[in-house]
């Protein structure tokens, strides 16, 4: 699998706008239960092997 680098570039409700650090693709919309709980506009986050991890 492999490894991805995002930053949370907004929160909005029960949703989140993720951005690739190398900024490859568009951002990405997901659900913040798919998260971290501790995530807050700014948090770099690390997907790996179907999980988000806050570096």
């Amino acid at each position: 699998m492999e490894t991805k680098y995002y930053i949370v570039a907004r929160i909005d409700g029960d949703y989140a706008w993720l951005k690739r650090t190398d900024g490859e693709e568009e951002p990405l919309f997901i659900a913040r239960a798919l998260l971290p709980e501790e995530i807050d506009e700014g948090t770099k986050l690390k997907y790996e092997m179907l999980q988000y991890e806050i570096l």
